[in-house]
């Protein structure tokens, strides 16, 4: 086999939440030309029937498969539909990821909850179920899309961080237990990306100061960029990848 059979995802079916649009589009349509069947999920229907019409014409295969991944008994009957329709799961990528730029003091309770359901547990429910496909088969690569926010921080900015560094948690704990299965578990941490939900950070003058003086690269990454890692990760390339943080931020958490 050579190293470009090994990026091969020919008859793997792939799980990837988030993606409509942004990153978890470029991701989806990375592991579709690789030869993946990729399941688009999100919250808009528009959105993705959008996304699965692009791929599709670039000769992909997806479908789509609208929740709100803060409903875990909908994303639960989706890994089920998924398993019973194609008999088998071999990649889930957790990228949702909801922010909400506000100080502690402002959030309610509530909103902290929201915040977690929607960023953290609602992958470790998907992987739950994902993980025990995968280890019947004896196949699978577990991915989450975490952020270099998970090691640092910023003001105002006081959740999300948590969430994140909880998916690090998770993404570890899922590569111990199930890696004996055959299973993989690693996650991608994107830094500062110019996708849709950015827009107007990406406008800002003071924010273009901040990337240019933090990323070494002096430029915001572009959502097509994080493709890569995604299908790296999700291939047999990366069969002896197991607990890992690919960091993906053209150097800006490595710089003093």
């Amino acid at each position: 086999m050579s190293i470009f059979d090994r990026f091969s995802l020919a008859g793997r079916v792939a799980l990837v939440t988030g993606g409509g649009r942004g990153l978890g589009f470029e991701m989806a349509k990375a592991l579709a030309e690789a030869g993946a069947h990729v399941v688009l999920t999100g919250r808009t229907a528009e959105t993705l029937d959008r996304a699965v019409a692009a791929i599709a014409r670039d000769g992909g295969r997806a479908q789509a498969a609208a929740f709100d991944v803060a409903d875990i008994e909908a994303g639960r009957a989706v890994i089920a539909d998924i398993h019973r329709t194609h008999g088998r799961l071999d990649i889930l990528i957790n990228n949702v990821g909801a922010r909400d730029r506000r100080p502690l003091a402002a959030f309610s309770d509530q909103d902290v909850l929201h915040l977690i359901q929607t960023d953290l547990i609602a992958a470790i429910s998907l992987s739950r179920d994902a993980a025990e496909i995968m280890k019947a088969q004896g196949h699978g690569r577990l991915i989450a899309v975490t952020s270099i926010i998970g090691d640092m921080a910023l003001p105002g900015d006081a959740v999300y961080p948590v969430a994140k560094q909880g998916m690090t948690g998770l993404v570890r704990s899922l590569a111990v237990e199930y890696g004996p299965h055959g299973v993989t578990s690693n996650a991608i941490a994107p830094g500062m990306f110019a996708t849709e939900t950015n827009a107007a950070i990406c406008e800002n003058p003071d924010m273009i100061a901040f990337m240019r003086r933090r990323v070494p690269l002096q430029r915001w990454g572009q959502p097509e960029q994080i493709a890569g890692a995604a299908l790296f990760l999700s291939s047999d390339a990366a069969s002896f990848v197991n607990g890992h943080v690919l960091t993906v931020d053209g150097g800006m958490s490595v710089r003093m």
